[in-house]
């Protein structure tokens, strides 16, 4: 999530059987729902069955897992018919007559259309799928059956079975889709990424499914698993022989830009102003650190005093030190009524698995209907094979290693899937869009500081504003390295020079920018719901003065409802809170 790759499409709640979407009673709850028959509920029910029928996949990630190990259509003419059924879905969604439509209804019914014109965005008019290794990620990670423990071991080895059994015609549609010629950022992407299937396939599966005792589920492991690994390393291959004519040409330009935030976040500001926005947010974050730094450590360079900060590892372990921090946040949200937590659920804090560290930390929410299954807190350790020096940098500082629990579990991604997963509407927890997601996460990095926590410590201040600076520079990078010719080589001098990144992780976020444009909406985001908040208070408020604790108790309830919405875009979210007030975004 915070370090994961782009795309949030984390399910959320759904009843379970689709004559669930037919319950009248959550519906009729609502705010001006109608008393009669929902005319929106049977349209809602087949738009979710349709859906679920053309991408078993992202079905059984929500839990149905009678769609287990069932893979979408891949190949060229897939991608053209799920064009087609799309579009077929655009035209029945904006025909609709909504005369009969609640308030509500008619909000469900643009969120459905931003579903539609943020998937055609990328498979019709980025055309990701033939250009973009990324787009792939999303589709084939298997993780689901080896983590979660939604059934016992050897139904969630058939499962995998299935899925293996499907990736050789998934890589075959892969390469026939993939011309070349592809940016260089892209083809290392694919190697690195493809490339690391090999070796997971061949190495790291078995291990997972080694309690089972049934020979034949065994041997019909091995040779999926065979067929896969040899799969993914013709793939790498015909890739490293794309380097021969790879090119720079990743750029989407300021016109298409402008319609992938249009189309997959309901987002109409000029660019100009989302960069002057981005600008300005970067120059708050950076006075702001001068300010902690000449606190914690005076008459030094800035570089300095963040080193200092980052030097500061946690005693006794970081999975020790992550499990401690989250009792803390826990009770620290509690105490300060910062936002109501729908369950009793705890998030568990695991190392993660060797087949999944490719980002240091990160949450696994499990599906809908996945009863019982608990949330799982990953942090990856270094790597044994690293430098001691290397290993040493890995490791995180005790404040960096707070913010991401504060943005990974309390009061994150964990309690925003929480109460997306208890959403009485069900059709609104289905997608949760990339700039709800990890706009609030990073939002709540900085508003818990709002709220107190830390009670004024310069160092968890810089801790929190260094990880505000990375995401102020990938909006700034995405812009302009999409729509203004910047370079990869520049993004990575401003991200090492303003953000404070050693050069690997410059190089590696630079690159993140020319495949993923959508990691701007980590700050993109974050200044949405800011702005959403003062005008909803204001509103509250109606001219009277207020209080700080006044303002903060406001502030839990425009959580409480800024969550009660799913994950929608931001834009029509406000709409819904604000009604005519909405006004301007930023």
């Amino acid at each position: 999530m915070s370090s994961s790759k782009a795309k949030i499409s984390i399910l959320a709640a759904l009843l379970i059987g689709l004559t669930a979407c037919h319950r009248g009673a959550p519906t009729a709850a609502m705010p001006g729902a109608p008393s009669g028959p929902d005319p929106w509920v049977p349209t809602r029910a087949s738009f979710i069955a349709d859906y679920f029928k053309a991408q078993p996949f992202f079905a059984a990630e929500a839990g149905r897992h009678q769609q287990d190990g069932q893979m979408p259509d891949l190949s060229a003419a897939g991608i053209k018919a799920e064009i087609a059924r799309l579009q077929g879905w655009k035209t029945r969604l904006a025909g609709l007559d909504t005369a009969g439509f609640s308030d509500r209804d008619r909000f469900e019914r643009e969120y459905a259309l931003s579903v539609v014109d943020g998937d055609l965005f990328w498979l019709d008019k980025a055309r990701a799928p033939f250009t973009n290794p990324e787009w792939y990620l999303n589709q084939i990670d298997p993780d689901m059956y080896l983590s979660r423990n939604y059934a016992p071991l050897d139904q969630r080895m058939k499962a995998y079975i299935q899925y293996a059994r499907a990736i050789p015609k998934i890589v075959a549609d892969i390469e026939a889709n993939l011309k070349p010629p592809l940016p260089k950022t892209y083809v290392e992407l694919g190697i690195g990424s493809f490339g690391g299937y090999v070796d997971f396939f061949q190495h790291d599966v078995a291990p997972v499914f080694a309690d089972v005792k049934d020979a034949a589920l065994q041997k019909q492991l091995a040779a999926a698993d065979e067929a896969a690994a040899k799969a993914m390393m013709r793939l790498k291959e015909r890739l490293v022989a794309d380097r021969k004519t790879e090119n720079e040409k990743f750029a989407l330009g300021k016109a298409l830009f402008a319609e992938m935030l249009e189309d997959t976040e309901r987002v109409d500001v000029p660019i100009d102003q989302i960069e002057a926005a981005g600008r300005a947010d970067l120059a708050r974050n950076t006075a702001a650190l001068k300010a902690a730094c000449a606190a914690y450590l005076p008459n030094q360079p800035l570089d300095a005093c963040v080193a200092r900060m980052r030097a500061n590892k946690p005693e006794g372990g970081t999975l020790a030190a992550a499990r401690m921090q989250l009792d803390m946040l826990k009770e620290f949200v509690a105490d300060h009524h910062v936002v109501t937590v729908p369950s009793g659920q705890n998030a568990l804090v695991a190392e993660a698995p060797p087949y999944n560290r490719a980002n240091f930390a990160f949450i696994q929410v499990p599906g809908p209907y996945d009863k019982g299954v608990a949330s799982v807190y990953n942090i990856a350790p270094p790597d044994p094979a690293w430098s001691k020096e290397k290993q040493d940098a890995y490791i995180p500082s005790e404040a960096t290693l707070m913010f991401t629990s504060i943005h990974e579990v309390w009061p994150g991604h964990f309690v925003q899937f929480l109460h997306s997963n208890s959403n009485p509407s069900k059709f609104e927890g289905l997608w949760v869009g990339y700039g709800f997601a990890e706009g609030w996460a990073h939002y709540c990095e900085q508003m818990m500081l709002e709220m107190g926590f830390g009670n004024g410590d310069p160092e968890m201040q810089i801790g929190q504003l260094t990880e505000a600076l990375l995401r102020d520079v990938r909006l700034l990078s995405a812009i302009g390295m999409q729509t203004a010719g910047m370079t990869p080589a520049q993004s990575e001098k401003m991200f090492t020079d303003v953000a404070f990144q050693d050069p690997g992780d410059a190089e590696q976020q630079a690159a993140r920018g020319t495949y993923d444009p959508e990691y701007l909406n980590y700050t993109l985001g974050k200044l949405m719901i800011l702005k959403l908040r003062a005008d909803w208070v204001a509103k509250q408020l109606n001219g009277q003065p207020a209080t700080e604790k006044e303002r903060h108790r406001l502030w839990r309830k425009f959580h409480d409802e800024f969550l009660s919405y799913g994950g929608p875009p931001i834009p029509l979210l406000r709409k819904e809170m604000l009604g005519s007030a909405a006004g301007a975004l930023l």
